[in-house]
């Protein structure tokens, strides 16, 4: 019996973070409505929503920051509310505000904020070290904050959150402001550390970031969980369809007709123009060849492929929003 505790110990799935029925107002603004969700140890997980969702307001709660009105989280088994000193050894919090000293160099700041954690000094010298390379920054490690740009802040910001060594990391909206290049540049830091095995709940408003690095997606919007999970799964909950768009150079009324019969698929069409719902895999060179088998020269081919755009304004009925 005690063998097979064991290997059930090591093959149960493991959440790292357990969140359930989570609450808070401020005033008469209900900023998060009973949301609930799971993390599993070592995934990206994507808190997608307009600003004023209650994506900011949820990761305070999770990093002890704010108390919520009502619910429960779990970091690591650990109870936040009986337990927050406990959950804040855990976790690194990277917020949406620049957390540093214009007038200390970078390596400065670093110590400063390790010194908070109570790193010892040799230790955190060389943790310091470190984090400046992943960064990309050790060159630039004895300039002034303040001659930095907004992309290289917003890596020390990240820095100073990875000093004490988390095995869990909240980024709030971490790319606000910066240019394609630094944003790439966080990209492949988000994905260098969670390479290393660290959990990471990344909050943001932009689909992009999300596809590229979430293992898994909540689209939060006005305090709730619209949906979860995979972007597959956000798919299937959507009914969002892929589809291709064929304009031809000369169609007749006869010739959609039979095309529509061929097909059999759902067409909407114009003068020249059909859109077709379809699994672009699977269906794509069968329409082809329908099509030229009419004797119908197409112009222009255009693939829809599902994103998560689509898949937003399908469950929430809007455009994602600044």
């Amino acid at each position: 019996m005690i063998w097979f505790l064991r290997i059930f110990e090591v093959y149960k799935p493991i959440n790292m973070i357990q969140v359930s029925h989570l609450s808070k107002s401020f005033e008469k603004i209900q900023a998060v409505k009973d949301i609930s969700f799971s993390i599993k140890k070592g995934e990206i997980f994507g808190l997608l929503g307009p600003n004023g969702a209650g994506k900011s307001t949820t990761i305070n709660m999770m990093s002890t920051i704010l108390k919520s009105d009502e619910g429960a989280i779990f970091i690591d088994g650990n109870d936040l509310n009986e337990n927050p000193n406990a959950c804040k050894q855990l976790i690194g919090v990277v917020p949406q505000e620049i957390s540093l000293y214009d007038d200390f160099t970078a390596y400065e700041n670093l110590l400063f904020w390790g010194s908070l954690y109570k790193i010892p000094s040799k230790e955190l010298k060389e943790r310091i070290a470190s984090i400046l390379e992943l960064i990309g920054l050790a060159d630039r490690k004895n300039d002034l904050i303040k001659t930095y740009s907004g992309g290289m802040k917003r890596r020390i910001n990240i820095a100073s959150a990875l000093l004490h060594n988390p095995k869990i990391l909240f980024m709030d909206e971490p790319t606000v402001g910066v240019d394609p290049q630094s944003r790439n540049r966080i990209f492949e830091i988000v994905e260098a550390l969670n390479a290393e095995g660290m959990t990471i709940v990344y909050t943001t408003h932009y689909m992009e970031e999300v596809e590229r690095l979430c293992n898994r997606i909540a689209i939060i919007d006005a305090g709730q969980i619209i949906a979860q999970g995979t972007q597959a799964q956000l798919q299937k909950q959507s009914d969002v369809e892929e589809k291709v768009e064929i304009t031809f150079e000369e169609v007749s009324e006869n010739q959609l007709k039979k095309l529509k019969e061929e097909l059999s698929l759902e067409m909407l069409h114009d003068t020249q123009k059909i859109t077709i719902a379809c699994d672009v895999n699977k269906d794509l060179s069968n329409i082809i060849s329908i099509c030229n088998n009419n004797n119908l020269k197409i112009k222009d081919l255009e693939l829809k492929k599902v994103n998560l755009e689509a898949i937003f304004l399908n469950l929430t009925g809007k455009q994602l929003r600044d």
